[in-house]
């Protein structure tokens, strides 16, 4: 069998050869590299949208440019710093949401209890992991979705697929792709968001309020005692903190970081909120010294930082899904030049020839977190697929830059015999529980998971704790509109089982 690594150059080398990027953005032949926030419109793309009125279009991306942006440099590169410390081992990523957001999850209930899961599922990873954990929300943004097809029968007619609440609506008859529903999704975001930080500086992350883990609905002894360990362990410390004054505004108990994330798919909308700003300094430079002879802030190896860059303020990291990774596409000319954390899909239709041109496409200066590589494969898969992946990055100049993040959700997707989508939670947890033990046995490291969760008490997804079977399917707990979510029972016990393999190394 052809060796993986040294595979010939596939599309991606030829588009990465010919690109010939250096780190400091300049092609190595001298000329000045090109990129523009619209110079994806030159490549070819994949799940693009046609509009039928494209003045309208204009219109609505015209007051996007004019709308302040949702994010700033400064939260960006605050994040890329706690990326930093993921990529090196030193923390772990927590990232979960929904599949697709609508925009009527804009609501307190909504976004409180994700916020409040993903923070229970945090706590739980930190008790296993022994390191801090960094949490992405899917939120404030993920309203577009790929379809595998554009569209899809409905009543003996064919009608567009639903696209996500950015582009069309879910009722039959509002399938047309409408051009202000982009500047609905702006708003959207910008209320989501708002609430977030409103909540989070209101004290709805405190660590000295009681947390209700609800245990209630795990069914064996055995693994409810388990969980319960973990539960009193955490809930042991808090009060240890309390007793010896660590208990303090300063000690950071009364809030938490939380970013916000969603798939950078529809470019028109993500170059409306693409912005040239000043550069946030990073602040593990801060307390270096330069060599004798050479002046304040400066280093012989890396030429003077530019004062501006381009920022994606839509939100803090985007990622770039399975189907439009193309090398020489639209949506990789346009992650290039942005300077926000990226997340890359990496499934079974990516050769592992492919990822390392890819990475110089996208992280030509070897930025330490930049790229997370969000691994799904599904769990019949991951044992034969991985470790090529692995070792490709390994014997790459990217050799410790990259996230390793696992995605269990979309690889383990099947349909009922009634055509009910679900996912099993027992092979959702097979595909983590390989990851981790596929990484060590490399000389690797899992640096984080990849879910789609929502705080409700939905049946989606089959198996786990609560004895969940594809009977309880078709009742009025299936919600989701596109793929389903782990509700917020299964999400935490995937958090303990994690938590349990960390703990057994």
């Amino acid at each position: 069998m052809e060796d993986p690594v040294k595979a010939p150059l596939s599309k991606a080398g030829e588009a990465a050869a010919e690109l010939k990027v250096a780190p400091n953005g300049v092609h190595v032949n001298g000329e000045t590299s090109r990129w523009t926030p619209s110079s994806w419109t030159t490549k070819p793309i994949k799940q693009d949208v046609i509009y039928e009125d494209r003045a309208a279009v204009s219109k609505a991306l015209a007051k996007l440019e004019r709308c302040p942006p949702i994010v700033t440099p400064t939260e960006i590169c605050k994040l890329k710093e706690r990326l930093r410390d993921v990529a090196l081992g030193k923390a772990f990523l927590l990232q979960g949401g929904d599949c697709a957001e609508l925009f009527d999850y804009c609501n307190s209930n909504m976004i409180e209890s994700k916020i409040k899961l993903l923070l229970q599922m945090s706590l739980v990873l930190i008790y296993g992991a022994g390191k801090p954990v960094v949490r992405i929300a899917r939120m404030a943004g993920q309203f577009a979705k790929p379809r595998s097809s554009p569209t899809e029968q409905y009543n003996g007619r064919t009608i567009t697929a639903f696209r996500g609440d950015n582009i069309n609506g879910y009722d039959p008859e509002e399938r047309a792709p409408d051009p202000s529903r982009l500047v609905s999704a702006y708003f959207h975001s910008a209320a989501t968001s708002n609430y977030i930080r409103a909540s989070l500086s209101s004290g709805i992350a405190d660590l000295h309020s009681p947390l209700d883990w609800e245990l209630g609905h795990v069914k064996e002894e055995g693994i409810k005692a388990k969980y319960e360990t973990i539960v009193n362990s955490i809930t042991e410390s808090l009060s240890f903190m309390k007793t010896v004054g660590a208990d303090t505004a300063a000690s950071g108990l009364e809030t938490v970081e939380l970013y916000t994330s969603h798939e950078g798919l529809l470019l028109e909308y993500e170059q409306s909120l693409t912005r040239h700003l000043k550069k946030s300094p990073s602040p593990h430079h801060h307390h270096q010294h330069p060599p004798r002879g050479l002046p304040n802030g400066t280093h012989p190896s890396s030429p003077p930082e530019e004062t501006k860059q381009y920022y994606n303020t839509s939100a803090h990291f985007l990622w770039i899904g399975d189907r439009t990774r193309q090398p020489d596409g639209a949506h990789i000319e346009y992650f290039r030049g942005i300077a926000n954390p990226i997340g890359l899909k990496i499934g079974p239709s990516m050769p592992a020839a492919d990822i390392v041109p890819l990475l110089d496409l996208l992280n030509p200066a070897h930025e330490i977190g930049k790229i997370t590589l969000i691994t799904r494969y599904g769990a019949s898969a991951i044992a034969a697929l991985l470790p090529a992946h692995i070792a490709a990055v390994q014997a790459s100049a990217h050799a410790g830059t990259v996230i390793w993040q696992c995605d269990p959700m979309h690889g383990n997707t099947r349909s009922t015999p009634t055509g009910v989508k679900t996912r099993h939670f027992e092979n959702i947890l097979s595909e983590v529980g390989d990851a981790m033990r596929i990484h060590k046995d490399m000389g690797s490291f899992l640096g984080g998971v990849h879910l789609e969760l929502t705080g409700e008490a939905v049946t989606e997804c089959v198996g786990g704790s609560e004895g969940l079977g594809e009977g309880d399917l078709e009742g009025g707990g299936y919600k989701s509109f596109c793929d389903p979510r782990l509700n917020e029972k299964q999400a935490l016990e995937l958090a303990f089982l994690v938590a349990g393999g960390f703990r057994k190394g």
